[in-house]
């Protein structure tokens, strides 16, 4: 049996209404929504380290299921849009799910508030290593540069520096930049790995801010 043989489906757009609402009707303050499970779930397939389920679905899912038929269902649409992401990268066809706000259909626009909250969340799991990176390498700075900039707008950041404000423009080319950053720090982790001393230091991390250095 081939590779495509066992592809997995991921979650057409029917499912992935079904799951944004389910996220949407447990909500509480600091829950993540399907824009934000999708940032958690690119942090963690592009990232130095890979997570196993037990460690990020904690971010998704803070309560029990109503019944075992609902759980089953939910968990079979989130690995699948888990397994759906290093694919998409891989055929260069990946899209953010981004947020939108408005309080009318005609003047909904796109935030990537929530997809970054989620991103950030996944450094998070692997925060030593990124940080580590980050402070040794500028090119890992740069290529975070449109994410970063997108985080910082929408107070999902936070740095001590004072920073501009982005206007309408550079904030949808900042959106228009995320595949191509996001390719782009696969391929850095691809090429410069994690060295045995880096590999050692893997340990999960979680906190509510995420501060810039």
């Amino acid at each position: 049996m081939s590779k495509k043989d066992i592809f997995i489906q991921p979650p057409d757009e029917s499912e992935l209404n079904q799951l944004d609402l389910f996220l949407r009707t447990r909500a509480d303050d600091g829950s993540l929504l399907l824009d934000g499970v999708h940032g958690l779930l690119t942090a963690l397939a592009i990232g130095p380290e890979p997570a196993m389920p037990d460690e990020w679905l904690p971010q998704v899912l803070s309560s029990p299921f109503e019944d075992e038929k609902q759980g089953g269902h939910v968990l079979g649409l989130l690995a699948r849009l888990n397994d759906s992401i290093p694919d998409e990268l891989a055929s260069e066809d990946y899209a953010p799910i981004l947020g939108e706000i408005g309080e009318h259909e005609s003047d909904a626009r796109l935030t990537a508030a929530g997809w970054c909250e989620g991103f950030s969340r996944g450094i998070d799991l692997r925060a030593p290593l990124w940080e580590t990176r980050m402070a040794e390498d500028p090119e890992l700075m740069e290529m975070l540069g449109p994410i970063m900039a997108l985080g910082l707008e929408e107070g999902v950041f936070h740095s001590e520096a004072d920073f501009e404000r982005l206007s309408d423009n550079d904030y949808h080319a900042c959106l228009d930049q995320i595949p191509m950053a996001v390719s782009a720090l696969r391929h850095y982790w691809r090429v410069h790995p994690l060295s045995p001393l880096e590999r050692s230091a893997v340990t999960t991390v979680t906190g509510s801010q995420h501060t810039l250095h």
